[in-house]
């Protein structure tokens, strides 16, 4: 069997990923498996950057083929921010709340009630000092000017999903079948089988 590392401690990434692997040959480990390493520094520029950096970091440190993913949401009116810095928006340690107060805030200083925005997600996996494998997924959405529904987790709540017309914290079960997550990882899944 497989040993895969999942280069993530955020919680609802996790579980998101645990069942778009679900049923392969894989022992999809953690992070917590390991001593504990310290988080390299995301400085790319771009989504693929920061994965592909994140997963080599974290294949050297463990030892163990590694999948890392780098994601946010880009708002076409802030000029595709916050982008990579998504997680940071606001700063380390603003809550979701305050994340999107800044967001309503400068569609405000922009003229607009809303934006089109689209979740990106891209992965990387690498063994050793060799990335092996690379996949991107994205849905695209607007912003809501209400946070609405209690599922998912992040910036789900103000992305509204059109052709269900609903937020992703509204979605459910459904959420994987049309997530940036889940178009990556099921790509992931698909290289994963055929190892």
């Amino acid at each position: 069997m497989t040993v895969l590392v999942v280069a993530t401690t955020n919680q609802g990434k996790l579980r998101e990923i645990r069942e778009l692997l679900a049923g392969l040959p894989v022992d999809v480990r953690t992070l917590d498996h390991f001593s504990p390493v310290v988080p390299p520094e995301e400085n790319g520029a771009t989504f693929a950057e920061n994965a592909r950096q994140k997963a080599l970091y974290y294949a050297g440190a463990t030892g163990q083929l590694t999948v890392a993913e780098d994601s946010g949401l880009e708002v076409d009116a802030m000029g595709g921010a916050p982008g990579v810095q998504s997680a940071r928006f606001g700063g380390e340690h603003s809550t979701y709340t305050e994340k999107f107060a800044l967001i309503y805030e400068a569609l405000d200083r922009a003229g607009v009630a809303t934006s089109t925005a689209r979740f990106v997600c891209a992965l990387a996996v690498a063994d050793g000092d060799r990335v092996l494998f690379e996949s991107r997924g994205t849905v695209e959405g607007e912003i809501v000017r209400e946070p609405r529904g209690d599922g998912g987790f992040g910036y789900d709540p103000i992305f509204f999903y059109p052709p269900f017309g609903c937020t992703l914290a509204e979605v459910g079960e459904a959420k994987s079948t049309i997530s940036h997550r889940g178009t990556a990882f099921r790509a992931l899944r698909t290289w994963l089988g055929t190892r």
